[in-house]
């Protein structure tokens, strides 16, 4: 009886191991997490909103696995907004905001890292502010608003960055850069 000699058969198990076909693992589903960023008024309120900074609390819904290059995704976020040099705030030097927004889209795999996505999103927003907001002279407002963005998973964590644009139509239009990390689970 002839015996292999053991590099022969390593070699041929690591042919067999390299040979078969790659599992797909399901990337976590969901996220919670932080968000910040820059924000400012965009076209006709660029002036009555000025420029300012968000901060506030996200989540996301998003299941897929590494297979696939698309996918579907729901988010959901909370933003404080201080905005600075704004016409509108005529009682105190800041215009303070809220806004709340719902969006639902997709996330597509640019190339073959599984952990990198290009996303789209578009949804509806509640927005708030501390004092009215010309033309409307109004301090709430209802309306669409829309993103693009990349998500990064590293360890555990997904890392995004949103541009945003809302309210689309009526109410205050903002355009604005945000940052997020959050915890990614089941």
């Amino acid at each position: 009886m002839s015996s292999r000699p053991l590099h022969m058969v390593l070699a041929t198990a690591l042919g067999s191991a390299l040979a078969m076909p790659a599992v797909a693992e399901p990337l976590p589903p969901g996220s919670l997490g932080v968000i910040a960023g820059a924000t400012a008024g965009a076209g006709e309120d660029a002036r009555s909103l000025g420029y300012g900074y968000v901060i506030g609390a996200q989540a996301a819904w998003q299941p897929m696995s590494t297979e696939r290059g698309v996918g579907f995704s729901a988010k959901w976020s909370t933003v404080f907004g201080t905005m600075f040099d704004a016409e509108a705030a005529r009682i105190n030097s800041d215009l303070l905001t809220l806004r709340m927004d719902l969006l639902v889209g997709f996330r597509i795999r640019p190339a073959a890292n599984p952990s990198r996505y290009l996303t789209a999103h578009i949804g509806g927003a509640l927005y708030r502010a501390n004092q009215v907001i010309p033309p409307d002279m109004q301090r709430a407002f209802v309306g669409p608003i829309a993103s693009v963005g990349l998500d990064q998973y590293i360890s555990g964590w997904l890392f995004n960055v949103d541009v945003r644009y809302g309210l689309i139509g009526p109410g205050p239009t903002e355009l604005g850069l945000v940052i997020g990390v959050s915890k990614t689970g089941p």
